[in-house]
């Protein structure tokens, strides 16, 4: 895989304006903001994923990176289809892949790279571990908090956001897009250290 290759970016969740406000859908919500904020629309592609083909904006004098966008149109726990077909239509290996999530583990609001590693019960990332045959991809974990009380989290996945939530959102989706496109414009290493080290700050101030 040459270096200069494209990044294939998908972002998980549910199909349908029924799960469109689900915290499970913030992966897609990622993935939607950074193609409007590079100008791509989405649309169905033979990989039965939402697809769209863009470039980073230029550099100090050198072209933006290029990327695909992607959110698959099957359910969470189908996605690995989708998310196969697409890298092979769009010859990417599995070190290009960057799967954008939501994570229970994780207080709302947080925003985690992580490279490889098991997936937490998270049916989405499942999906895509068996079907690509290898965990060893990366990941953007949205955190969105741990249910409240007695709640089945498979439930509180498939809410919406509070109210609260609601107004902070668009912060959180900002800060994950500037994760996407630091590891697009830096390289994995330093975006992760420089994301990951935002949060510990944040978190113990």
């Amino acid at each position: 895989m040459s270096e200069d290759g494209p990044w294939l970016v998908v972002g998980l969740g549910n199909p349908g304006p029924r799960y469109a406000g689900n915290r499970h859908n913030v992966g897609q919500m990622v993935v939607a903001q950074l193609a409007a904020d590079l100008g791509a629309t989405l649309s169905s592609h033979r990989s039965r994923a939402q697809v769209a083909e863009a470039r980073l904006r230029p550099s100090g004098g050198l072209p933006g990176a290029r990327l695909v966008l992607a959110t698959p149109m099957s359910y969470m726990n189908e996605s690995g289809g989708q998310v196969v077909a697409a890298v092979r239509f769009f010859k990417v290996g599995p070190e290009r892949l960057l799967v954008v999530h939501d994570e229970l583990d994780l207080p709302f609001g947080d925003v985690v790279l992580k490279h490889g590693g098991g997936e937490g019960g998270h049916n989405g990332l499942r999906s895509i571990s068996t079907s690509l045959g290898t965990r060893d991809y990366a990941r953007l974990r949205v955190g969105i908090g741990r249910p409240p009380g007695r709640m089945d989290p498979a439930d509180f996945v498939l809410r919406d956001f509070s109210t609260a939530e609601r107004k902070e959102l668009p912060f959180v989706i900002s800060d994950a897009v500037d994760a996407v496109t630091g590891v697009l414009e830096r390289g994995w290493e330093r975006a992760q250290n420089s994301v990951n080290a935002e949060r510990k700050s944040r978190n113990s101030s």
